[in-house]
């Protein structure tokens, strides 16, 4: 129950972490991170190496010329990014050619050979040869031109028309529509699906960040001996209570900040985004996150306030606090899997699952969509699981923030459970 003293100590949490400048830093901060993180990785992608040379063979003249073809008209043979040159090899002397380019490869004066041999013609196997075997962009930028001119050569002695070549060359164009349980049919673009990767990377950031916040600042209240001042106006556990309720206030607070863009573009049409990028999130996955995200916040604040009542220094608190931090790390790796494929049965069944559901049932519900009764038995595990964690949490804090010293074992640490007051 809340007393006064529980309230003031609200308060004292609230006014050293709203007013500080580390809240104000990282809540300024992280979206501009986010930002940076999305323009390095468009920057590595669109400024990759140019003028990389590689020999394209084959045994086959007539795949040669289309090869050549295929490449010269493709958006890869125009933009410099590859230096190509074009040659038929004997399929017996291809070993002999590769091993007379083998210093080349190695000095990187040649990026690889990329041999095309005529029974791709049947299962278009290509073989690669180079330094680094697993070049995946190079895979991808060689995919179309080569599927191009091996077509090409398959239908050049049959009677096909230039448009029949073009649908056959031309790839498979998805366009989504979601539908759901109310009847509603709706295009849909990309938005939901960046909206609940950032949603994901938020909780999962902040739940760390502010748990390990709270670790250190019980450590550092242990150790000044400030801990045993503030004892003599509040129990321990009302002092516990105070630290997770106001660090979880915060929490959210600043997580209302961070989603505050989506809200506004979500209730106004000043804001008009491209086609690709239309979302579909109505007010309840908000609502839903925040308070789910409080009451994750109360548990894994929790948690880490234990840690940190056990261990005199932050370095045997941080591994102390490896299992907690797995308990987040994990269900966020499962949540991240989702958008591959949103159905995964790993990811329905950890959307139930107590610690991973704080993490995993939101991006469910803005990528497929969660009936009511499903956010409510994930809401009340969610619950439960606080309910059962707080009580063995408190009992650990009351002994370990006055205890000082030799650090504890773990056996040493579950006989505390047994002590009474």
């Amino acid at each position: 129950m809340l007393n006064k003293r529980i309230l003031a100590v609200i308060k004292r949490e609230l006014r050293e972490k709203l007013f500080s400048k580390s809240f104000i830093v990282m809540t300024l901060l992280v979206p501009g991170l986010i930002f940076l993180a999305i323009g390095v990785q468009t920057l590595l992608i669109t400024n990759q190496q140019k003028n990389l040379k590689i020999d394209v063979i084959s045994d086959d003249p007539g795949l040669i010329t289309a090869l050549r073809s295929s490449f010269m008209s493709s958006e890869i043979g125009k933009d410099g990014k590859y230096l190509l040159t074009f040659q038929t090899e004997n399929k017996n002397d291809v070993s002999k050619y590769v091993e007379s380019k083998r210093n080349d490869i190695n000095d990187d004066k040649l990026g690889g050979v990329v041999y095309i041999p005529e029974s791709a013609l049947k299962d278009k196997k290509v073989d690669y040869y180079a330094k680094s075997s697993q070049n995946i962009s190079l895979f991808k930028d060689f995919d179309a031109p080569i599927n191009k001119a091996l077509i090409d050569s398959y239908f050049a002695d049959r009677t096909l028309s230039k448009d029949d070549m073009n649908f056959l060359r031309s790839s498979v164009d998805f366009t989504g529509f979601k539908v759901t349980k109310e009847g509603g049919i709706k295009e849909e673009g990309y938005g939901n699906m960046i909206i609940a990767y950032l949603l994901t990377f938020l909780l999962y950031f902040s739940m760390i960040m502010i748990g390990q916040m709270t670790m250190q600042s019980v450590i550092e209240e242990k150790g000044s001996k400030i801990v045993e001042v503030i004892l003599s106006s509040v129990s321990p556990t009302e002092l516990m209570s105070g630290k997770i309720l106001g660090a979880s206030i915060t929490g959210v607070i600043q997580m209302a900040i961070w989603l505050s863009p989506i809200i506004l573009v979500m209730s106004t049409t000043i804001f008009v985004l491209p086609k690709e990028f239309l979302f579909s999130i109505s007010s309840t996955v908000i609502i839903y996150a925040l308070i789910n995200f409080f009451i994750g916040l109360l548990t894994f604040i929790g948690l880490y306030a234990m840690m940190g009542a056990i261990f005199d220094n932050a370095q045997d608190a941080a591994s102390g606090a490896m299992p907690v931090m797995m308990l987040i790390l994990i269900p966020f790796f499962i949540a991240m899997s989702m958008i591959d494929n949103p159905n995964r049965p790993v990811a329905v069944i950890a959307s139930y699952f107590p610690f991973a559901s704080i993490l995993v049932m939101p991006m469910r519900l803005t990528l497929v969509g969660v009936q009511i009764w499903q956010l409510a038995v994930a809401t009340l595990i969610n619950i439960l699981t606080f309910v059962a964690i707080f009580p063995v949490a408190g009992k650990i804090y009351r002994v370990g923030i006055l205890r000082t010293g030799k650090k504890p074992k773990w056996s040493e640490v579950i006989k505390w459970l047994k002590y009474k007051y």
